[in-house]
């Protein structure tokens, strides 16, 4: 599958694992306070190519009904640092006709693919977030026809059909919040930019007539943060878990880390280490890859904030 262009040192000799089991020495961790996220209109920056949404102070104290209310009201952008504590999630609506090749997918792909919901057809609601509305409650959508993207509305409901099943995946930001209360900076919050995502050359277990490449995020991380890194994210395996690779990108087939498939490029620092989770944007892939006639997305990086908390996901860690 060729990479769909949808945006726009030397290499660190690291197991690919997830499991906590590198022999990094775990020293100097500092509290790091992720950056607040508003309570009046988001600000956004033009990098060149598209908005993308800035952190302000507030919005990592929203609740999730607030988040959905302003997404609903037309505010659209990456929701890294919003809702500090709450799940987020991914979405992916296929016709019912295609829902059982996307659950036996996801079932297969676990990694890439955490299912934290799947409604019955038509339905528009989700028990992750009593009384929001599927259709309305994120910032940004996608609309795929034969696998071709054809639409990116901030209101789904144009689109809807009554045939759709909705899954709701979990979704790396939520592991966020544990990785900074660990004091793993988070780059592209600072940054204020969207995480980066890459289509790697790992081809996930088909299903179906599902098929595709495995999509990742990337996050840089200092040496002294990588352990933390990884046990923490570790311990959310509903939402990710821990990472699937860490050091060489070419060891995914990604050419250029300035060249994310999704979401924006982030700047490391000089000792930062490549770090990359499964990422949930690999149904969109699948959908590109597999041509369904029918599929509606969140916008990479544009979640679904439930109201579920973050530790109801965790499990338990012995150091």
């Amino acid at each position: 599958m060729t990479r769909p262009d949808l945006t726009g040192d030397g290499p660190v000799p690291l197991a690919d694992s997830g499991d906590g089991s590198l022999a990094l020495a775990d020293t100097g961790d500092r509290p790091v306070t992720p950056p607040d996220t508003g309570d009046r209109p988001v600000a956004l920056v033009d990098t060149g190519d598209r908005p993308v949404l800035l952190a302000e102070t507030g919005a990592r104290d929203w609740s999730p009904a607030t988040a959905r209310a302003r997404f609903r009201a037309g505010l659209a952008g990456p929701t890294a640092g919003v809702a500090a504590g709450h799940t987020q999630a991914n979405l992916i609506a296929v016709p019912a006709d295609w829902a059982y090749d996307m659950l036996l997918f996801c079932q297969r792909n676990p990694r890439p693919c955490p299912v934290l919901d799947v409604t019955d057809a038509g339905a528009v609601t989700t028990v992750l977030a009593p009384g929001a509305d599927l259709r309305t409650d994120l910032p940004r959508y996608r609309v795929w026809r034969d696998g071709e993207l054809v639409a990116e509305p901030t209101d789904a409901r144009e689109y809807w059909r009554d045939d759709l099943v909705t899954f709701l995946l979990g979704c790396s930001f939520t592991f966020e919040w544990a990785l900074a209360g660990a004091g793993v900076p988070i780059r592209h919050v600072e940054q204020g930019r969207n995480v980066p995502m890459y289509v790697t050359d790992r081809e996930c277990r088909p299903a179906g007539r599902l098929r595709g490449p495995m999509v990742v995020s990337m996050r840089p991380v200092p040496p002294e943060h990588l352990r933390a890194a990884i046990r923490e994210s570790g311990l959310l395996p509903a939402v990710h878990g821990g990472p699937v690779h860490c050091g060489d990108p070419a060891a995914l087939g990604i050419a250029d880390l300035a060249r994310p498939d999704f979401g924006d490029p982030v700047e490391m620092a000089p000792d930062d280490i490549p770090v990359f989770w499964a990422c949930g944007v690999t149904p969109q892939a699948a959908v590109m890859a597999s041509r369904p006639p029918f599929a509606l997305t969140h916008a990479p990086g544009q979640m679904f904030l439930t109201d579920a908390r973050d530790e109801q996901y965790r499990v338990v860690g012995v150091d």
